[in-house]
């Protein structure tokens, strides 16, 4: 195995993780979470 082969098999690799982490990040299931996360800083009063 040469360094070429190694940098395809982690270019591959990488992207597969990418596009794991933008399916978990689009799911619905995590939406609901999601918006409550991004509301957190609307709702503290001072």
């Amino acid at each position: 195995m040469d360094i070429n082969t190694l940098r395809s098999i982690v270019t591959v690799v990488t992207f597969a993780v990418f596009i794991g982490i933008l399916w978990w990040a689009m799911s619905r299931r995590n939406q609901a979470r999601f918006d409550e996360a991004a509301r957190l800083p609307f709702g503290q009063d001072d």
